[in-house]
């Protein structure tokens, strides 16, 4: 594997392959206690293996600062580029520089489904294979009861190597049964996040149940952040559903969102972002963004803070 690796450094630049391995290293070192430095090497090591050198060696392949910026020391192919632009934030996560970032998929005419809650498939395969990604990076993916329900979705990273993220489920009313695959799976630490009043009556053998304060008609998002975080979760991933990541695009919550639109128009169906009216487009979001080209679909990566709002 070592040789292989020399080559795609050497001959064909870092090709995608190895871009992801680095990642997934940078991600390993950003989660140990340690700080990070303000720069760090990404390369090989002595037996080939992608891993953190450092930024003088003659290794690095790529030089990465705690805000995510990065220079290549090594041609770098344009998939590895985007990969690197569009991940590097989640990769970097930590202690000093949490990160929470939402994702929705969606129809060009804004639907995340039928009425009846089917969705699979809005996007193409390649919106999906990039889910797995951020769920490889991130250290907790939170999603809704509503897309448990419908979904019964396993939340793992089966489309690409990296660890499995711990799963959060946010169930104010604590309506799910214990039969969800998530529960019974094991395939990854579960927890469900209710409403505090209800915390001591939830029963669910295959989740640590967590109970936060109600904002208004929904959960104090930020409190359950806050729990995540005391946990060791820096990096978070709010996968949906769209009730789910409106109200935490609605508290404030959320340093990016990524909508993903897939060339298919619905008619009629559930709504991605729903927020509360406004009497002016000037008091829409406008955010700064990226588009990155995934198949036929067009994702939108919305920064809504920066790195430079989290100083180290």
């Amino acid at each position: 594997m070592g040789d292989r690796l020399q080559v795609a450094a050497g001959e064909r630049g870092v090709d995608p392959e190895l871009a992801w391995l680095l990642l997934l290293a940078l991600r390993h070192r950003a989660r140990r206690p340690e700080p990070l430095p303000a720069r760090l090497g990404l390369g090989l090591d002595e037996e080939g293996r992608p891993a953190i050198v450092p930024v003088a060696d003659r290794s690095v392949l790529l030089e990465v600062a705690a805000d995510g910026s990065w220079i290549a020391k090594a041609p770098v192919t344009g998939t590895s580029a985007e990969w690197y632009d569009l991940y590097l934030p989640m990769a970097l996560a930590c202690h000093a520089r949490p990160l929470a970032v939402a994702h929705l998929g969606q129809s060009l005419d804004g639907r995340i489904a039928t009425l009846e809650g089917a969705s699979c498939y809005i996007n193409g395969p390649e919106n999906l294979t990039h889910l797995h990604r951020m769920r490889a990076l991130c250290d907790a993916i939170v999603v809704g009861a509503n897309t448990v329900e419908c979904d019964d979705p396993k939340l793992t990273t089966r489309r690409v190597p990296g660890p499995n993220p711990v799963r959060v489920i946010l169930d104010p009313r604590c309506r799910l049964a214990a039969g969800c695959g998530v529960f019974r799976d094991r395939a990854a630490p579960t927890i469900l996040i209710c409403d505090e009043a209800l915390a001591e009556q939830a029963g669910l053998d295959g989740a640590e149940i967590v109970g936060v304060p109600r904002r208004g008609r929904y959960l104090d998002l930020g409190a359950a952040l806050e729990r995540l975080r005391a946990r060791g979760l820096s990096g978070i991933f709010v996968e949906g559903g769209g009730l789910t990541v409106s109200a935490f695009l609605e508290q404030g919550l959320l340093d990016r969102l990524q909508i993903a639109v897939a060339p298919l128009i619905v008619g009629s169906g559930r709504p991605g972002i729903t927020l509360p009216p406004i009497r002016d487009l000037s008091q829409g979001l406008r955010p700064r963004h990226r588009r990155y080209v995934m198949g036929e679909d067009v994702l939108f990566d919305c920064r809504l803070r920066d790195a430079a709002d989290f100083p180290l």
